[in-house]
């Protein structure tokens, strides 16, 4: 018991200044009480004690009741606490932002064979190894590009590292500045409060250490990789000039500490990533803590019962009647917080709607598009709109989808990964099959991500489609498939769908039993074949395509005056 009053204390003790009160609230009964009285008007008041029986007990009663019903009331709203339970803590992950320099500049081999390729494999152990939280990833040289949005599938953001390499940049140069507020802009554009940023570069200036003040500005950690070795080592320009890149060290560092956050040199192991501390996302508001944490708890519930039952004295008439029915409601009244959270009547829409989110999550990773289709229509936020379009695309509802994408960008525009999917579930609602009238369902969509976390473009399974033997081999001086090599893909796919269909037609005479969802008619099969064909002639080329990406966005901003 003396253990109980010594941790007794109030999670809210500046309502204690109520008490004070209870003078007041007694010098105001009795003088209600005397102003009451009718018999003051009609005789003297040195009369009054010798013509009127006492009242001062029941008067007393009254006022105990009433100073003790006050005083239970204000300690149970100051909230009396002498006991901690154990709460999970959970804090969001900060996302990460990576910003490589791709300038002719890694093409210096002090580190052996490269800079290029020792960055290309320390941002594979740093996808690999990272436990949690979304990564992005961008490029600069004279200008700053997104290769990939934030996202937790750090997968897809693997697929690109092959395809990086100073060729694929538009311009030459070392705008780190750029990079940097490239790096903000996407992560204020994920909504998120606070993130980190990595920069790997050999360099910088004085207006790349400005950038860094203006990130950590807005809450957004700058951290530097360190390529290079201060001896260096020579390379070949864009221009064909032969130069020397060194490892500028006290330059990083100062852009580091400009930042808010740490400098190490590449290493052969993830000693270097560690240090920086971009292997572990830290929590919004500080570092990331795992376990749990003790918390007071209110007990000023268990003041209300008391406080209850002097409130029926209140009541002249029916009081029995009343206690009855405080003795069947009362026990309601106690807090029953674990089963009103599992009821959707005390549910906030916000948590609703996350879960709806979860369950079509987990049906159209189970390939039940339909299912997450209902789970997704009910929804009218962005993340809601995008993954409704997901759901349609993948049963070949372009139309819905595209409609889907459109209301996502009307909610957040820009979104990219909308704009993503919309462009590529246009391109398929125009791309017409070899065989007339059909119209398969697309290949290219990613699955939805779920809200707080980014979602990722459209791409196939292993990040682009395979090509196979009938696929055309490209001319070296356009890029287009030969026409000759063309023909004899085409000949060559229509004699293996005629074999395939031969050979399914042949099955057909023995019936299997198939359930309802998998069963699959010989004009959907053909239709599905000729679009997974039609897929297969894409060049599997990604170095081209971030080419073609970074050219017609540098060509944009040239336009837009940026």
């Amino acid at each position: 018991m003396m253990t109980v009053f010594s941790q007794l204390h109030f999670l809210r003790p500046d309502l204690l200044w109520a008490l004070p009160a209870l003078p007041l609230i007694a010098l105001l009964w009795r003088w209600r009480r005397r102003r009451a009285s009718v018999w003051l008007h009609a005789v003297d008041a040195h009369l009054l004690p010798h013509l009127l029986a006492p009242a001062g007990r029941h008067a007393s009663v009254g006022l105990a009741v009433l100073l003790c019903g006050w005083t239970l009331a204000v300690l149970a709203l100051a909230g009396p606490s002498w006991r901690q339970l154990a709460q999970p803590l959970w804090q969001a992950p900060a996302p990460l932002v990576v910003a490589l320099d791709l300038s002719s500049r890694v093409r210096a081999s002090d580190l052996p064979p490269s800079r290029l390729l020792q960055a290309r494999a320390k941002l594979a152990t740093l996808l690999r190894e990272r436990q949690d939280g979304e990564v992005a990833l961008l490029v600069y040289a004279d200008d700053a590009f997104t290769v990939a949005p934030l996202t937790t599938d750090r997968a897809n953001v693997a697929l690109y590292l092959d395809a990086l390499d100073p060729n694929v940049m538009p311009r030459d140069g070392q705008q780190a500045a750029r990079a940097l507020d490239a790096a903000v802009l996407l992560l204020q554009q994920s909504g998120t409060r606070e993130g980190d940023i990595l920069l790997i570069t050999d360099r910088a200036d004085p207006a790349d250490h400005a950038a860094a003040a203006r990130a950590l500005a807005q809450q957004m950690r700058v951290s530097v990789l360190g390529l290079g070795t201060p001896d260096g080592a020579a390379y070949r320009a864009d221009d064909g000039q032969i130069a020397r890149a060194q490892l500028e060290e006290p330059s990083l560092r100062a852009l580091a500490a400009a930042g808010g956050g740490q400098y190490a040199r590449l290493t052969d192991d993830d000693t270097d990533l560690r240090a920086l501390g971009v292997l572990q996302a830290r929590g919004e508001g500080g570092d990331r803590q795992q376990g749990q944490a003790l918390s007071w708890q209110d007990e000023g519930f268990w003041l209300l019962p008391p406080l209850m039952l002097l409130a029926l004295l209140a009541f002249r008439r029916r009081a029995l009647a009343m206690l009855v029915g405080l003795g069947l409601v009362l026990p309601l009244s106690l807090p029953v917080q674990v089963q009103a959270a599992e009821s959707s009547w005390w549910q906030r829409a916000d948590q609703q709607d996350q879960q709806r989110i979860a369950a079509g999550v987990d049906a159209y990773r189970q390939g039940d598009f339909a299912a997450a289709q209902q789970q997704f229509a009910p929804l009218q936020s962005a993340e809601g709109r995008y993954n409704l379009g997901n759901a349609l695309a993948r049963q070949g509802q372009y139309d819905a989808a595209i409609a889907a994408y459109d209301q996502a960008l009307t909610l957040r525009p820009g979104m990219p990964d909308a704009v993503a999917n919309r462009a590529a579930v246009e391109a398929a609602r125009k791309r017409k099959p070899p065989t007339p009238g059909s119209q398969g369902q697309s290949q290219s969509q990613q699955g939805p991500s779920q809200p707080g976390q980014a979602q990722t473009p459209p791409r196939q399974s292993n990040g682009q489609a395979q090509p196979e033997q009938g696929t055309p081999a490209q001319t070296p001086e356009t890029g287009q498939p030969d026409p000759a090599e063309q023909a004899r893909a085409d000949a060559a796919q229509r004699a293996r769908m005629q074999q395939a269909l031969q050979r399914q037609a042949g099955n057909a005479e023995a019936p299997t039993e198939r359930p309802a969802a998998e069963a699959e008619s010989a004009q959907q099969r053909e239709q599905r074949q000729a679009v997974e064909a039609w897929m297969r002639r894409v060049p599997d080329d990604p170095g081209s395509l971030l080419r073609t990406k970074f050219q017609r966005e540098n060509e944009r901003r040239r336009q837009e005056g940026r």
